[in-house]
């Protein structure tokens, strides 16, 4: 069962072609850090991901780099021009850089690579070809070099707004003046390629003139070229659902007569204290300040595996709220989850007085976790079958409770579902649970001898005491003014 935004109802999956699903999740625009909404959606489709594996379907993700056509407020300017002007770089520098910082953070959270990760700039001319389909149907206009999608005539043709439940009436009387709005037909109609102008940066041929393509474009274009025309799961946030996903279904439309995914799946935006994260409240921190503890809001730092786990506490459509109490409180779950895992792996069976009772209990929670999982990925629910799971396992490794109690083949079962339940679909590892207080200050001494170089400008030792506690599985995490540091 699946909730589909599309028709605001909870569904059963049922996939385009059997045993096999395309899953298009929409990627991030690599002009600066990844946010924690990010890592929040990308965490949320990569379980989603794990869990379709697991049930034995062959999975075609596709995730996507934007690295172009970003269009901030549909002006002629897009976002990673903008950075590379700013850090006077070239853009696919900034793309480069960005793309980087985004895979370390999500191999960090331990999320698998997706099938294909196309990007925007690589696909120019099949966004193109689009567009001129598009002006082929009747459903795109001319002017100027650029090329306008005209939402009121697609509209009366095939309906607007059904993702997310917007009239264009009410659309039309809340529009506003914009850069470029004079070439339109109707305020609504939305760039699907954009003359450039002198300045701008990324600019590409076309028939209608030197430009770049519009934001909403390459996902429409790269969700159809390797998934299909109809295929089964797109993703990404709550954020994207208007204009952005409402646009890609329009052009899908207006292009081929299909609208692309049968299921659209939607994550929920993240809170701190209560309050919307944004950077203008200061109290947005990226993922490389939550691990190193550096920012105001933060009491310390938090490893990627608990953050992780905090995330899966939470439906991946409800409102998540970032505090130091919830981490902290995740904290102690993870680290009770992972003892119950080693505990586990160090019991053997011995046969035993069955306890009928305790026998279904443990069958109906390695059962629950699938029904739970089944259910829309609830993830939630499945963790808390999996504490009930841990109790059982902690009181056979404490002797309070006797392995016999089991029969055989459930005991194999708990010992092979359990630890694939938790690594395998859940995406949880073992991470740096620091014990040993000796270690810490081992590392504090060797943080302060190598901060004492790098203010000498003996980078040549500063490196090599980053390079060789790499060596050793210790990966050094620089702040502002801080460094911390966790196992690999």
């Amino acid at each position: 069962m699946i909730y589909n935004t599309l028709t605001k109802r909870k569904e059963v999956f049922q996939p385009v072609h059997e045993n096999h699903i395309g899953m298009y999740v929409c990627g991030p625009t690599v002009y600066n850090e990844v946010h924690l909404g990010n890592v929040r959606t990308f965490t949320s489709f990569d379980v989603i991901y794990r869990w379709l594996l697991f049930k034995g379907y062959k999975v075609r993700y596709v995730r996507n780099i934007t690295d172009v056509g970003h269009l901030q407020d549909d002006t002629d300017e897009d976002k990673l021009s903008e950075q590379a002007k700013l850090e006077k770089l070239e853009p696919m520098e900034i793309a480069q850089k960005y793309t980087n910082d985004f895979h370390d953070v999500m191999k960090r959270f331990n999320a698998l690579e997706p099938s294909i990760e196309p990007i925007a700039s690589g696909h120019i001319i099949e966004q193109i070809e689009m567009v001129q389909q598009i002006i082929d149907h009747g459903f795109g206009y001319e002017v100027n070099g650029s090329v306008y999608f005209d939402v009121e005539k697609f509209d009366g043709a095939h309906g607007y707004g059904e993702l997310s439940g917007r009239k264009i009436e009410d659309l039309m009387a809340n529009t506003r003046d914009l850069d470029g709005q004079s070439d339109k037909r109707n305020p609504l109609d939305f760039a699907i390629w954009k003359k450039a102008a002198p300045e701008h940066i990324m600019r590409w041929n076309s028939p209608w003139s030197e430009g770049f393509p519009g934001w909403h474009l390459e996902c429409s274009v790269m969700s159809t070229k390797y998934l299909g025309e109809r295929f089964d799961i797109h993703g990404g946030g709550m954020d994207l659902k208007f204009p952005h996903h409402e646009c890609e279904i329009a052009q899908n439309v207006g292009s081929t007569n299909q609208q692309g995914a049968s299921y659209w799946l939607h994550t929920n935006m993240l809170t701190v204290n209560g309050t919307k994260m944004s950077k203008s409240l200061g109290n947005g921190f990226t993922p490389a300040e939550l691990m190193a503890g550096d920012h105001k809001m933060l009491e310390r730092p938090y490893s990627p595996m608990v953050v992780r786990f905090f995330m899966l506490q939470t439906h991946y459509s409800s409102t998540l709220d970032f505090s130091n109490q919830a981490l902290q409180a995740a904290e102690k779950g993870y680290q009770r989850l992972m003892k119950s895992l080693s505990n586990l792996n160090a019991i053997s069976f011995k046969a035993g007085n069955v306890d009928q009772k305790i026998d279904e209990d443990v069958k109906q929670s390695l059962q629950a976790f699938r029904d739970h999982m089944n259910d829309d990925f609830n993830t939630a629910m499945a963790l808390a079958d999996l504490f009930e799971l841990s109790n059982r396992i902690n009181a056979f490794a404490n002797n309070q409770l006797a392995v016999g109690a089991l029969n055989k083949q459930t005991f194999d079962q708990l010992k092979n579902e359990f630890p694939s339940f938790v690594k395998d679909v859940l995406g949880l590892t073992e991470d740096e649970i620091r014990t040993d207080d000796g270690m810490d200050e081992v590392m504090n001494l060797l943080i302060k001898i190598r901060s004492r170089a790098r203010a000498n400008r003996d980078f040549e030792t500063s490196d090599e005491i980053r390079d060789k506690l790499e060596e050793a599985g210790i990966r050094l995490l620089d702040g502002a003014g801080k460094t911390a540091w966790e196992k690999i």
